[in-house]
Order: structure tokens, then sequence, then C-alpha cells
């Protein structure tokens, strides 16, 4: 069989850009991640946002507490159902943002091909954060227009700072058969992770910058 192709060597096809979310039964935070995320982005984006369970029972809809969340969050949870996770949708991923690292770690072993486009959603905010905080880094994203080639560039940044990135907590826990309280712990967990890159991903197209060196006058 062949080998398959380093996922990090590919290049970014044209207007394309697909992130999945993964939890245990895709209807509390993965479920919130992408109805949120998708809100954020607009119907319009050419960024494609997805979600699954690794052990979900396809066709539930999310949680009431989680569709409820969302409709605080101005996103809309109609329509919503439960996918169980498949290596095809892995496949297609070009990054996969799950809620803990056990959920990482699961998504690795099965595919090990896919660790650079694996991270938890906590752990993708604080590298997204570390790439923005360097000013140079998001005036260079900030002037790709598409914000598909703009979400791969900030990807390949992130992976860049993986290791060298203290996070403290990179979990989101599973409010699932818990209080509101909860599962707005959860909710505020992943808000807070997914405000870098959104933040990115939305940011109005940066002018570019010259810095090259005046020339002296004669």
């Amino acid at each position: 069989m062949a080998a398959r192709p380093d996922p990090e060597r590919l290049a970014p096809p044209e207007g394309r850009f697909r992130l999945l979310f993964v939890c245990t039964g895709n209807i509390c935070r993965s479920a919130i991640a992408e109805r949120y995320t998708r809100a954020r982005l607009g119907a319009r984006s050419p960024v494609v946002v997805e979600s699954a369970g690794v052990h979900a029972v396809s066709g539930r809809p999310m949680t009431r507490r989680s569709a409820r969340l969302l409709e605080k969050l101005g996103a809309d949870p109609t329509g919503f159902t439960s996918r169980r996770l498949t290596s095809r949708m892995l496949e297609e991923a070009d990054l996969v943002l799950t809620a803990t690292t056990a959920h990482r770690g699961l998504v690795v072993r099965g595919s090990p091909w896919m660790s650079g486009r694996v991270f938890t959603i906590v752990e993708f905010g604080a590298l997204t954060g570390a790439v923005l905080a360097r000013p140079r880094s998001a005036e260079e994203i900030a002037q790709e227009g598409d914000p598909a080639r703009r979400a791969h560039d900030l990807l390949a940044r992130a992976r860049a700072l993986r290791g060298l990135v203290r996070v403290e907590e990179p979990d989101v826990p599973d409010p699932f058969g818990g209080s509101m309280r909860a599962y707005r712990s959860a909710a505020r967990l992943i808000v807070a992770g997914l405000s870098a890159p959104l933040e990115m991903l939305t940011a109005e197209v940066a002018p570019a910058v010259d810095r090259r060196a005046p020339s002296s006058g004669s």
C-alpha cells in the first residue's frame, strides 16, 4: 500500500480549508464549537466547519443546554444532528480541534499521519495567540485576502510553535449530564480558545508594508 503523503508538505488547495471539531458524543462541546465558529465566520466563508464525536450515535440533536448557550452566543443551533467520527472525515480535514488531549490521542493513534493537524481547542488558541503576539506575523497573515489561505498560514505558524508555548489546562471538561454552570464553563473555554484564530480569520485585509530601508538622497 502506498504511503500517505506528508500533510505538512501538501500545497494548500485554492479557496478551501476544512475545520473539524471532535469530542465524545458530538452533542455538547464540538456542537457548540462548530455552530459558534460558523456564526463568527459567516455563511459565505470558504472555511468549512464541521464536527463529530469519537463515540457519537449519529442523528441525535445537541443537548438543550448546548442549544440555549449557542443562542446566547448569537449562533443558530437549528437542525444540528450528531455524527460519529470516521477516517474519511479526518482525511478531508485540514485542521482537527479536539475537546481534550484524550480525544487528540485517539485521533493521532488511529491516524498518525494527522499529528501535525490535530490540537485541542485550548492548545490551538494558545498557539495562535502566541503567533498573533508577534506583530510581523500578524501583519503577514492579515495581508492574505483569502480566508482559506490565511487559515493554512495560521496553522503552519501555530504548528511551528508547538512545544514552545506552555498550555497549563488544555482540556474542555465534558458538561454532559451536568448543570447549566458546567455548560457555561465549557462554552467559556471554547470561546476563549477560538478567540485568537477567529480574530485572525475575520480581520480586515491589511495593506502590504514595505520594510525596505529608504534609499538615501543624492
